[in-house]
């Protein structure tokens, strides 16, 4: 299974919201990430960047 990491970017703030995410589902400037275990979490921003070669996926807040 493929997971990545979630990383919030707030001007030059990086902060890891939530580890071996899923899913991740967009719904205009709403992001819903869903673990491996089942557990959501939902933040309000854009994504800039997945990168699976990295495991992670950038989020602009």
């Amino acid at each position: 299974m493929c997971e990545i990491n979630v990383i919030m970017l707030c001007g030059e703030k990086q902060e890891r919201i939530m580890e071996s995410v899923a899913k991740i589902v967009v719904e205009g400037d709403s992001i819903e990430l869903t673990g491996i275990l089942g557990e959501k979490k939902t933040v309000t921003g854009s994504i800039k960047e997945i990168n699976f070669s990295r495991g992670e996926a950038l989020i602009l807040g």
